[in-house]
């Protein structure tokens, strides 16, 4: 059988080892990529090559505010035209509250096309009804609204009951997911000790106060960590803080397209 010649695809000769994806558009098993800097090319060819795989696009931190207009507003146009939802980062927002600027910031988000907010407190104080009024507000402007939980200094180290709360809480005014912070590095912030081992006992207290895993968004940049989220999960787990050359390495490793997790598989079987 000429197996190219008949149009087949690896997907329908092989199967997944850890079984079928949820397709796009989804709730879960979703990626979150942090872009830090991606030119228009750049951008061009991740999408041309990873968008089925890719959720979201953060424009990392407040780098947005660094880009010329019109190539802010292509951007923002390219990614969605890939299906991909696109937003700036909490901390962008975290300026804005800073300078009293809230509405403005979202107004002029919205201008821009992005189809997401991120609001967080990872650097900043934020009391829960200033909280609430950037989530709903953010609602009523048309945003899909991602939070944040969890401070960007290990100093500042939150209880997980007091994260527990406030995953509650903002699901109550409306954000579609909450992400679990885990920065960029992964390591000694959020659930991760200075090694970037996650830490078993916080983050099952974490999902039994919350109880559905499903609304959560895991900031998960280092591969050991996406790999125990997915053997602990399965493969679609939402995973956050993607590196933008490393999204199919992120997919193969959820479908057991790699010998991380494919050993799970094999292990499993064996028992």
């Amino acid at each position: 059988m000429n197996i190219r010649g008949g149009k087949y695809s690896w997907q329908e000769l092989l199967q997944f080892p850890l079984g079928k994806r949820i397709s796009k558009p989804r709730l879960t098993g979703m990626s979150m990529v942090i872009d830090k800097g991606l030119g228009l090319g750049e951008t061009r060819d991740l999408l041309n090559l990873s968008a089925n795989y890719i959720d979201f696009l953060k424009l990392g931190f407040g780098t947005s505010a660094l880009y010329d207009n019109d190539i802010l507003e292509e951007k923002i146009h390219l990614v969605r035209s890939h299906g991909v939802d696109i937003y700036p980062g909490g901390t962008f927002l975290e300026v804005a509250i800073l300078q009293d600027k809230l509405r403005q910031y979202l107004a002029m988000a919205r201008d821009f096309g992005f189809t997401a907010i991120e609001v967080s407190d990872g650097t900043i104080d934020l009391d829960l009804n200033l909280r609430a009024e950037a989530i709903t507000t953010a609602v009523e402007m048309g945003f899909k609204v991602l939070t944040e939980v969890g401070k960007k200094d290990p100093n500042d180290e939150v209880e997980i009951k007091e994260i527990v709360q406030l995953v509650n809480h903002d699901l109550s005014y409306g954000a579609t997911h909450v992400i679990v912070e885990g920065r960029e590095s992964g390591k000694a912030v959020g659930l991760y000790d200075k090694d970037g081992n996650l830490i078993v006992s916080d983050l099952e207290e974490l999902v039994y106060g919350i109880g559905d895993a499903s609304r959560l968004i895991w900031e998960a940049p280092l591969k050991e960590q996406q790999q125990e989220l997915i053997i602990r999960f399965g493969p679609n787990v939402n995973i956050g803080n993607v590196n933008p050359h490393e999204v199919l390495a992120l997919e193969a490793l959820r479908v057991g397209l790699r010998a991380d997790t494919l050993k799970a598989v094999l292990l499993h079987h064996t028992k």
